[in-house]
């Protein structure tokens, strides 16, 4: 298959790449305005920042509004399997041709100046969601939020931050403390902020950066009760029962939650229309790849036993595997867990590792196939052996499964995980 016109383009813009990565607005707010301002000219913004869960609200929120009957914008990243993932123009993908002309122009205006890849990315779709018509758009951060790409929107409708944990420290600070004064920077003065459930640590700095600016936090709500069709909340004074969230996972009931008293707090024309009603007609309808997805077609589908789940998460931080480990306890009772692994240099496998042994009969080290910053699998396989896993090293994904499978016949789930780049590999073949 001949790749499409926009891989080259994107390749050729991510040679940009400046040498030195400075944390600032100062290239995206140039670029931006030689580019006429788009993101002056947007619908409604809700900024989401966050360490986990910033994916899952946004499609939460998306399906709420989309089954109001609004057309809905979204910015997201990285994308799995294709760059036009992270646009979603009113519902549907960014088509190619219109990729194309996008970057395109923006690399004209750029004029080969340094620029990080995500920056001249988030300028070409900033100037797609302001020529497109919209009721909102739900703008996903990159990385941290102080000194992210995307934080250019002086004046949102609602900012959310989503639960705070360790990650990215080599860029956002080596504490919750400073990771969460990172994540606080998409705050603006006046503009309502829904706090999603945090650590106590991230939750001083959040409320200490939120009085300094003078932002109203929309803390007053929680989950009240779990049911095995349903959980319960509080929003205020109000009480209701919700039907299980579409995405699995004990997690996606905060993120399902955050999603709904969001809706109540944005101020967005058309915003009306959005009662409980509709709200629990979206959680139950909401798609987000490479969160705890059931694979059913695909080749490892046809290498692992039939009676065997197989099951891709993109998790790859303490906080993913704590939330993993959870969903393991409570659905995985009396089975057998095989696990496939990969996972990039930066990370710390031993740490993900942690909480997962107890659930984990053998692991599958791979590498993550066209990805150089990748742990090896010798690396990964003596990190899971130092926590007392039974684990092999593997050169390919065949060669994993083929393997797990011939040790463990009567598996009842594989589990792959440990990065978005190993989700995105899978996705390409599987669904």
């Amino acid at each position: 298959m001949t790749p499409p016109k926009s891989d080259a383009i994107l390749a050729r813009l991510g040679q940009l790449h400046p040498k030195v990565i400075d944390l600032s607005l100062g290239r995206i707010t140039d670029l931006l305005a030689r580019l006429g301002n788009p993101h002056h000219s947007l619908p409604p913004v809700i900024h989401i920042a966050g360490t986990n869960g910033k994916g899952s609200t946004l499609a939460y929120l998306r399906a709420i509004y989309e089954a109001a009957g609004l057309r809905v914008h979204t910015s997201t990243s990285p994308h799995l399997v294709r760059f036009h993932e992270r646009i979603r123009l009113a519902g549907d993908l960014i088509g190619e041709d219109a990729l194309c002309n996008l970057l395109q122009e923006v690399e004209t205006v750029n004029a080969g100046a340094p620029i990080t890849f995500f920056e001249i990315a988030q300028a070409a779709a900033f100037l797609a969601y302001a020529r497109i018509p919209a009721d909102v758009l739900l703008l996903e951060t990159g990385l941290g939020g102080r000194f992210d790409a995307t934080n250019v929107i002086a004046k949102p409708a609602l900012t959310i931050i989503t639960p705070i944990s360790l990650d990215h420290q080599g860029f956002l600070g080596d504490t919750i403390a400073k990771i969460a004064f990172e994540k606080a920077g998409i705050m603006k003065p006046g503009v309502p902020c829904v706090l999603a459930p945090q650590c106590l640590e991230a939750f001083d700095v959040l409320v200490r950066q939120a009085d300094d600016i003078g932002v109203p936090l929309i803390t007053d709500f929680a989950i009240t009760a779990e049911h095995d069709d349903g959980f319960s909340l509080r929003i205020g004074a109000e009480h209701h029962d919700a039907p299980l969230p579409a995405l699995p996972g004990r997690h996606q009931l905060t993120n399902a939650t955050v999603a709904i008293v969001s809706t109540r707090h944005a101020g967005i024309p058309n915003n009306s229309g959005i009662d409980m009603k509709t709200a629990m007609q979206g959680i139950t309808t909401a798609t987000w790849p490479a969160r705890l997805q059931k694979l059913t077609n695909g080749p490892l589908c046809d290498i692992m036993p039939a009676a065997c789940e197989i099951i891709l998460d993109g998790g790859h931080n303490i906080a993913a595997a704590d939330a993993i480990a959870d969903w393991l306890s409570r659905t995985a009772q009396g089975g057998k867990t095989v696990v496939i692994m990969g996972m990039l240099d930066n990370r710390d496998p031993i740490a993900f590792l942690k909480p997962l042994a107890p659930h984990i009969a053998t692991l599958a080290a791979v590498p993550i196939p066209g990805e150089h910053q990748a742990h090896r699998p010798e690396t990964l396989r003596d990190a899971a052996t130092e926590l007392g896993i039974s684990a092999i090293a593997c050169t390919t994904l065949t060669d994993a499964a083929t393997q797990l499978r011939t040790i463990h016949p009567d598996a009842t789930c594989l589990l792959i995980l440990g990065s978005l780049y190993l989700a995105g590999t899978i996705l390409e073949h599987h669904d």
